[in-house]
């Protein structure tokens, strides 16, 4: 359709390929560590909300906020791994325990 010469995309001028393959890495980054935070939250929701242990619940938001706020900073995802399983591991013992606020 547009046929009015050769592709030049690969020796274009400002053509900067490693500008967007760190622009991409940064927002799986963010979307990734971003997904486990609202994941953790979930958990604390959930813990607080139907369980009624919002003692507990309490303590999931603080880690999920460390774990989402060191994160980011870091440029790492282990802090938000490390959030995402004490998160889960405090919402499953509250939750196999039984004694919710029925």
């Amino acid at each position: 359709m547009a046929d009015h010469g050769t592709v030049e995309y690969a020796t274009a001028p400002g053509n900067d390929y490693p500008a967007h393959e760190g622009t991409y890495e940064g927002f799986l980054h963010f979307a990734f560590t971003g997904l486990l935070h609202v994941v953790n939250l979930c958990f604390g929701l959930a813990t607080g909300g139907v369980m009624g242990h919002w003692g507990w619940a309490t303590i999931i938001f603080v880690l999920a906020a460390l774990g989402g706020v060191f994160g980011m900073l870091n440029g790492t995802r282990t802090p938000s791994y490390v959030a995402f399983v004490l998160c889960f591991l405090i919402f499953a013992v509250n939750g196999l325990s039984g004694a919710g606020a029925h």
